[in-house]
């Protein structure tokens, strides 16, 4: 029997604004918490590094969350350090970039790009129905695996009215799937011999979620970072026409209802058009190279941080109380997005 729907439609958060995070003495105690264990992590990342700072926060974090979960008191800083925090450091990172190779990166990858989201949503539809998933649930894992992660969850729930349950499930099998990929897809990589051009281009296009698709590359390669993460936020601007064309599915389907109206602006992501600022500015000379150097330090951080913030929100009780069935689907989308994306880099001779 398909999961139940609830009927209580849940109202995601929209990405925050500048400017409209939480106050300073609700996120500190949780920053602080959170920076203390990053700082442990990034050290034996150091000490490590073929492990690496990010692959310690988040094993770290999760750890930690399956004795106990952060209390009320910390988790406004947790949740900002694993979501605005780590949008902070994509931005950082743009400094470092210039607007040409954006452009260039973006138009050489988009072949790949929809080829792994067009099979990842025919799977999500063919596998879900094969195991009796509901529509709601199977869409968000489905656009989860295929765009985004939880970023596209939160934007496509609101638009398809989808459950508490639906949602909670689905964010939870794609950040299970997603510390698997940063802990085997640079191994993998190594295996398969793949260059800084190809790994950056299969972790962009195959691995769910920013923070995981930064973790994994920065584990392989400085290069291959810079390139996934060009790739990666290319790859985020699907949501855009995605939510479009579900909306417009809704709206067709409950024409006359009187449903709540849906706010575009919410849909597009603010951090990047900051990375893109960031990137226009490093084109026209504004930032030296030990400007750049520092804030890819700071960057570097900042994503373990945010990987430790991530790895302490995990939410193992929600998974075990609904059942295997949208666990392995997610499992089958995650396998079709990384065979796909290396199939698709072949056949247009990019591995």
């Amino acid at each position: 029997m398909p999961p139940a729907r609830m009927a209580t439609r849940t109202e995601v958060p929209a990405p925050a604004q500048p400017g409209s995070a939480a106050p300073p003495r609700g996120i500190l105690p949780g920053l602080l918490a959170v920076a203390a264990l990053a700082a442990a992590a990034y050290g034996l990342g150091r000490a490590v590094p073929v492990v690496g700072g990010p692959i310690f926060g988040i094993t770290l974090g999760m750890a930690i969350a399956a004795f106990r979960r952060p209390s009320a008191a910390l988790r406004p800083g947790v949740a900002f350090a694993g979501k605005q925090g780590l949008q902070i450091a994509i931005v950082a990172l743009g400094t470092g970039l210039s607007l040409t190779e954006i452009l260039r990166t973006g138009a050489g990858s988009l072949p790949v790009m929809l080829g792994t989201m067009a099979a990842c949503l025919l799977a999500a539809w063919g596998f879900g129905r094969l195991l009796g998933i509901g529509g709601d649930l199977r869409t968000l894992i489905g656009v989860g695996t295929g765009i985004c992660g939880a970023s596209a969850i939160a934007a496509v729930s609101g638009v398809i009215g989808a459950g508490e349950m639906d949602v909670a499930y689905s964010v939870s099998t794609i950040f299970l799937f997603n510390a698997i990929a940063v802990l085997l897809y640079p191994t993998l990589g190594h295996l398969m011999q793949l260059g800084q051009h190809a790994f950056g281009l299969w972790a962009g296009t195959a691995i769910n979620d920013t923070s995981s698709v930064v973790a994994a590359a920065d584990i392989y390669g400085q290069a291959a970072r810079s390139f996934a993460v060009i790739v990666k936020l290319t790859r985020t601007t699907l949501i855009i026409p995605l939510t479009v064309i579900l909306a417009a599915l809704r709206i067709r389907g409950q024409r006359g209802t009187g449903g709540a109206p849906i706010r575009w602006r919410r849909l597009i992501p603010w951090f990047i058009l900051w990375f893109l600022l960031a990137s226009v500015a490093n084109t026209l000379g504004a930032f030296p190279l030990p400007v750049q150097r520092a804030l890819a330090n700071a960057a570097s951080f900042l994503i373990v941080m945010a990987l430790t913030a991530i790895g302490l929100s995990a939410q193992f009780g929600q998974m075990r109380s609904t059942g295997l069935r949208p666990l392995l689907l997610g499992g089958l989308l995650w396998a079709t997005v990384g065979l796909s994306s290396l199939g698709l880099q072949a056949l247009t001779h990019q591995l």
